[in-house]
């Protein structure tokens, strides 16, 4: 009696659906997952549900449900039947059940590899006028696409095993739609064992190769990335400098920015009215003032609630008119707190990705290599971003946003989050390299002196409001309100009362001041900066207006300077018991503490300022 040869159809038919399957189930799951990202409606919750349904639902519940809709009598397969196709009962019905069952591991799978990508680097590639399917296939895609082959990887071994669904809609035909799955229950309800554990073999083995393949290929890539750190740490090692940005070629912008919107915080409403021409404004405040919610409202990160917003008139928003520019559209440069550099791409490749595609390519090129020529980067454009520096780092950032000449360039804490050496050296490099740059700049800081070095005007913002803007010189010695004086380093205020246009009574510090100050409205304070304030020799001529003599209280110090707290007129009866804190650098100190007690203190009238 012949043998009958062993049947090997439920391993194609097993690959021949899982692979169908996986290639719809691929694409349906990250669009999903990549739409639902920023979505923030109140749909959202639903959806999440309906798609994840088949994940928790029994199988054959999933195929009954299946059943129902593709039918002779559902919906689905009336429809089909229109074109005399007939899904139930066909391998196609296999593809169908293993497609709606894989989605929910491929959709949050994917999901989650989509909320890993930093943020930023979304924003950062639309304010350099990508569209949202290029941000999505060059930036999102390829960072979240280790996350995303994993899911796939678990979601084909998901097919080859799907085995209720696939039951109740394909059935169990042989030659037709037995996959492995079902010729396994076969074999067992049969009782031949050796056929369920060949099959059972070959099902683990593809599984288990599928997911250790997905593995060798992701610590290829680990190791790869491991490499180069070690690489960059060695040329850290080999060099002990950066140079400086020189020679950038920027555009000229003359007409600057025209903005009054507003837009409803949670603590307060954000409103700003203002128009310059200025090349580079700093903007300071306290945290949570809506420094940064300004500078997204510009870039078309944020939406106003109203108002309008014009560059060099170019109208990016208006509320009345129902303009809102989306980001790739307003020709502005970002630059990020941490760079956004994309760190799948190479450094040539950041730079010209904010170049119009429409470019030739020799074009590009020859845009990108001046670029790295004028930040000294030469040779380093094949390099990634995690193979340079910080410094090296910011300036490829910096070119990236100043390659497509924007109207105007927008930087938001670029040196937050650095150490006090690298800080100051980047700083260096940014004011190199806006030296040659002829386009407006905002810079949003909270370090007052940071601003002054880099800036030539200064925006004062207070929970929302403009307190003042204007020249830096000018907005330090003329505060004209009390909260600029303080976000300025102002730590010296007192409550006064008018006496005459040229002296004053300050309340707080017990004592009559002469002023040399020209005020318009009514003022309520007196101030005088901590630098500002001398110490005069015990045996000087103390014949000088606004000479008081004053008792040491207590003193704190820094590298370099002494902060001495001091009470004006009789001495102290506790530590907070002070009128004045005074700075003086330590070679002044060491002078003042050979003096006896009272010090003689000397307000100079024109470092007095009244708001």
């Amino acid at each position: 009696m012949d043998s009958v040869p062993f049947d090997f159809s439920p391993f194609w038919i097993s690959l021949k659906v899982a692979t169908n399957a996986i290639f719809f189930t691929f694409f349906l799951g990250i669009t999903a997952a990549y739409s639902l990202l920023e979505y923030r409606g109140k749909w959202k919750a639903l959806l999440d549900s309906v798609f994840l349904a088949p994940l928790v639902l029994p199988p054959t519940v999933v195929g009954f449900l299946l059943l129902q809709l593709f039918g002779q009598y559902g919906w689905i397969g009336k429809f089909l039947q229109i074109f005399r196709f007939n899904i139930i009962f066909t391998w196609y019905a296999g593809v169908v059940a293993a497609v709606v069952v894989t989605f929910p591991l491929m959709y949050k799978t994917a999901q989650g590899a989509f909320e890993q990508v930093d943020g930023n680097l979304l924003r950062a590639a639309k304010t350099l006028g990508a569209s949202d399917f290029r941000v999505f296939w060059q930036i999102a895609l390829p960072l979240a696409f280790p996350g995303v082959l994993a899911g796939a990887v678990l979601a084909f071994a998901r097919g080859l095993g799907e085995f209720g669904a696939t039951l109740m809609l394909a059935g169990n035909i042989p030659k037709q739609t037995t996959t492995i799955p079902l010729a396994i229950y076969a074999a067992v309800e049969a009782g031949a064992n050796q056929e369920a554990w060949l099959w059972t073999g070959i099902i683990l083995s593809m599984s288990f190769s599928a997911i250790a393949i997905t593995h060798l290929w992701s610590n290829k890539r680990e190791q790869s990335q491991e490499k180069g750190k070690r690489k960059k740490e060695k040329e850290k090692l080999a060099t002990n400098h950066q140079s400086p940005i020189t020679n950038l070629q920027l555009p000229i912008s003359n007409q600057g920015l025209c903005i009054h919107i507003t837009r409803q915080l949670p603590e307060f409403d954000l409103q700003i009215a203002l128009q310059c021409v200025d090349q580079s404004i700093g903007i300071l405040g306290a945290s949570g003032t809506g420094k940064s919610m300004l500078l997204k409202c510009i870039a078309g990160m944020e939406t106003p609630s109203s108002g309008r917003i014009v560059i060099n008139d170019k109208v990016l928003f208006d509320s009345e008119q129902k303009i809102n520019l989306p980001s790739r559209d307003r020709h502005i440069g970002f630059l990020f707190q941490n760079y956004a550099l994309f760190p799948h791409l190479t450094v040539a490749q950041n730079i010209a990705f904010g170049l119009p595609k429409e470019l030739p390519t020799l074009q590009i090129k020859q845009k990108v290599s001046e670029q790295l020529h004028s930040i000294e980067l030469q040779g380093f454009g094949d390099r990634y971003p995690h193979q340079l520096s910080g410094g090296q780092q910011q300036r490829v950032a910096l070119a990236r946003a100043l390659v497509s000449q924007p109207d105007i360039l927008l930087l938001d804490e670029p040196f937050s989050a650095l150490d006090t050496h690298l800080r100051s050296q980047m700083e260096r490099e940014l004011i190199s390299a806006l030296s040659n740059y002829r386009g407006m700049t905002l810079l949003v800081t909270h370090n007052i002196e940071e601003a002054y070095r880099i800036c030539t005007n200064l925006l004062i913002l207070d929970h929302g409001q403009v307190m003042r803007y204007g020249e830096k010189y000018d907005v330090l010695e003329n505060p004209f309100n009390l909260e600029t004086a303080r976000l300025t380093g102002c730590k010296n205020f007192s409550q006064i009362n008018l006496i005459a246009p040229d002296l004053v009574e300050a309340i707080d510090w017990e004592c009559k001041l002469q002023i040399n100050y020209k005020y318009k409205n009514f003022p309520t304070h007196i101030g005088i900066r901590a630098h500002h304030i001398t110490f005069l020799e015990n045996s000087s001529n103390s014949d000088l207006p606004n000479t008081l003599p004053c008792w040491l209280v207590r003193t704190t110090e820094t590298p370099h300077r002494m902060t001495l707290y001091i009470k004006l007129n009789t001495p102290p009866t506790h530590d907070w018991d002070y009128h004045l804190q005074a700075e003086v650098f330590k070679e002044k100190w060491f002078a003042l503490k050979q003096y006896t007690q009272p010090l003689q203190v000397y307000l100079d009238p024109a470092q007095l300022f009244l708001t």
